[in-house]
This record gives structure tokens, sequence and C-alpha cells, in this order.
């Protein structure tokens, strides 16, 4: 999201809200379309930031007012900021905020999304040599630390489809996901962004490394004792001494 649009709004992100209803779920809104979820303004003191509008989740018939929490920040495709509401308690990701939002925006339209709730799934990459075994690193460009392949969970993924895409659109492996392992981890980034991660164990089935350029800076393949070197977190050490620690018993 744009820093002249988003910055201001991004307070809203996680706090309690209340919201006047004007257009109820079911209407048939100004633009020809149903509405899809009730929508509204944000009721408050004047001042301050404002979305343009606030789009209401996990409520599933019209109501006039609404008191929820912020969890999702959006921008469309003609820079118009919003924000998307749901009750207390209940969390919505990325996928699923964009399946209840295709009523307001065409698929050719690019909305940026930032949520409250992450959920991401990745894993830990390993190839067999003949004298060890090898596991990949990669360094994102947007944190600038070795890492293993991640990323969000999209519509309607497993966890283990979410895993096996990043990896391929991340460096470009097949990979065949071994049974029974997982790590996950929770944790807040950004002072108020809940992050959920799991990481699986992954043996690669390809040769040939390509990185995604766009996303990634760089790739290794090392050795166990050079990887936890490398690691820059305590909880991607961890998963990788699990890993490790399952391999050695049960491959």
């Amino acid at each position: 999201m744009e820093e002249t649009n988003a910055r201001r709004l991004q307070p809203l992100l996680g706090k309690n809200v209340r919201v006047r209803v004007t257009r109820p779920l079911g209407v048939l809104g100004p633009e020809g379309v149903i509405y899809g979820t009730n929508y509204g303004e944000m009721v408050g003191p004047p001042g301050g930031a404002r979305p343009e509008g606030l789009f209401i989740l996990g409520i599933r018939h019209p109501v006039r007012t609404f008191d929820g929490r912020v969890i999702a920040l959006l921008q469309s495709g003609d820079g118009r900021c919003y924000a998307v509401a749901a009750p207390r308690k209940t969390r919505y990701i990325v996928g699923q905020i964009r399946r209840a939002l295709r009523f307001a925006f065409p698929p050719e339209e690019e909305v940026r999304l930032q949520c409250l709730y992450e959920r991401s799934c990745g894993a830990v990459v390993f190839r067999r040599t003949e004298r060890e075994l090898r596991f990949l690193l990669i360094k994102n460009r947007r944190s600038a630390h070795w890492g293993f392949p991640k990323g969000h969970v999209e519509n309607y993924e497993t966890a283990e489809q979410t895993a096996r895409r990043e990896v391929w659109e991340e460096t470009g492996l097949h990979v065949r996901l071994l049974p029974g392992f997982s790590c996950q981890s929770e944790y807040v980034i950004s002072g108020s962004i809940e992050k959920s991660v799991t990481i699986f164990l992954a043996e690669a089935a390809d040769s040939r490394t390509v990185i995604q350029e766009a996303e990634i800076e760089d790739y290794l393949w090392v050795d166990y004792a050079k990887a936890l070197q490398t690691l820059k977190f305590e909880n991607d050490r961890g998963t990788l001494r699990k890993a490790y620690a399952y391999l050695r018993l049960h491959a």
C-alpha cells in the first residue's frame, strides 16, 4: 500500500470500532452490484484517519450498526483506502478476505491488503549428497536475512499445498513433503500483526535452483552446521534442529 494513503490508517489495524451501516448485506448498491457484506462508515470523534468505508465480515444478516475489530486495511486500484472489520476474537486471513470482497472489486483490479492475521507455510528443504545432507536457505529482499522458503496461504489451499507452491515459486524446486513433521510458531510483527507460520520438511526432487528474483535476493545450499550458523533467528534455528533430528531418526 502506498505510504501516502496507507500510513494514516495504520493505527486503525487491530482497533475496536463502531460502524454505521449504509449499505446492508444483500442491497443493490449504486455501482450495480449486490453487496455480499454489510458496509458502512466509522462512527467516532471527528478528525484523525478515516477510511473511505468499512466492509464487515462475520455477520450473515443485514444490520444497522456494528461493533467489532479492524482486521485489515485495503487499497483499491484507484488509490482509495478502506478498512475491513469483523467480530472480536474472529480470525480472517488474506485469502478469506479477498473471497468475501469479490463482489466489490473485479478480479482484474489490483487490490492491496494488509491483514491483522497472517498465516504462512513453508518448508525446510534438504537435498541428499553422497557425503551429507544439504539444506536450502534463501535471503528475502524485504527482510534481508536468511530463512526458509515460505509465504501466505491463498484461497482454498491446505497448509501442505501452500508450502509446496511457495517453495516452487521462490526457488523453482519441486519437493516431497515428509509425513509426520511440522513446526508451528506464532509471533507479533510491527507491533500489531499476529503471524502464524507452519514449516514442513521437504526433500528436493530437482537439481537446479531458480530463484524468484523479484522477491529473493540469494540462496545457499549448506550443511547442517553452516545452516545453523547462518540463520539469524533462534526460532528458525530451533526448527532446523528439529528437522535434522527427525531426519536422523526417520530418513
